[in-house]
């Protein structure tokens, strides 16, 4: 049972650390989104070089998208590996 156990608090420590990771993500997409919104705006109105930023910031969202698109499914499938653990122990 001791394995369970310890097996058990390195995933909640895991996933700890994962929440935190994703809660970091999802304030810098947040502020990613305000610019891209912003960059947007102004390539509608802009020249080239406003439309160049306008494409660089919908990147830098896509990307953080993506990466909290995976850090959320990676803490789910740890979240679903600690059920089964904890079913284990019964």
């Amino acid at each position: 049972m001791s394995r369970i156990h310890d097996r058990l608090f390195r995933l909640n420590e895991e996933i700890d650390r994962l929440r935190a990771e994703e809660r970091l993500t999802e304030g810098e997409l947040g502020m990613l989104e305000h610019l891209d919104d912003d960059a947007r705006r102004d390539a509608a109105v802009g020249g080239p070089l406003e439309r160049d930023d306008a494409r660089m910031t919908a990147g830098d969202v896509a990307r953080f998208r993506t990466t909290l698109a995976g850090l959320q499914s990676r803490r789910a499938r740890l979240e679903a590996k600690r059920e089964r653990l904890l079913e284990r122990l019964g």
